[in-house]
């Protein structure tokens, strides 16, 4: 009987990594679809995470991301949204923005932290830069993002 289960354990150890979710395997997502954001000169690829796994998983386990790159979380409807860093290497700045674009505010978050950054008004999204992308920039609360994603609340 033991010898069975001993042959059988690769098995099913090598099934039971198929059944956890993306997450628990560690790897960072890199294969969203991406949009293009501007705000005022500066242009930004974000890669877009829209379904509850995506923006679980967010930028998890990232360990480079480019300047001119970000994330952009997309919510089904505009929410007070509440993020942490658990499992984020990169120190990141989130915006929370409006559906016309407006940054509502900006949140430092530190890497491998539990600690909850909301927005200060509903918001249905929010995008997530390497810490000190925007203060470099002078974007500040009140600036405002272009893109399809915004074209689209002004019709």
């Amino acid at each position: 009987m033991l010898k069975r289960l001993a042959a059988l354990l690769p098995l099913l150890l090598a099934s039971a990594s198929f059944m956890m979710p993306a997450h628990a395997q560690q790897q960072p997502q890199t294969d969203l679809s991406r949009t293009q954001l501007s705000i005022g000169l500066y242009k930004i690829d974000a890669q877009v995470a829209q379904t509850p796994l995506q923006r679980e998983i967010g930028l998890m386990f990232r360990k480079e991301m480019p300047q001119a790159e970000g994330m952009i979380f997309v919510f089904e409807q505009p929410a007070t949204q509440c993020f942490w860093m658990r499992n984020t290497i990169l120190p990141l700045t989130a915006a929370f923005v409006a559906d016309d674009g407006r940054i509502v505010n900006l949140a430092d978050m530190q890497p491998m932290t539990e600690n909850t950054h909301c927005s200060q008004e509903p918001v249905r999204y929010v995008l997530e830069m390497n810490q000190g992308w925007f203060a470099k920039k002078n974007i500040k609360k009140g600036a405002k993002l272009g893109g399809e994603l915004f074209a689209a609340g002004k019709r």
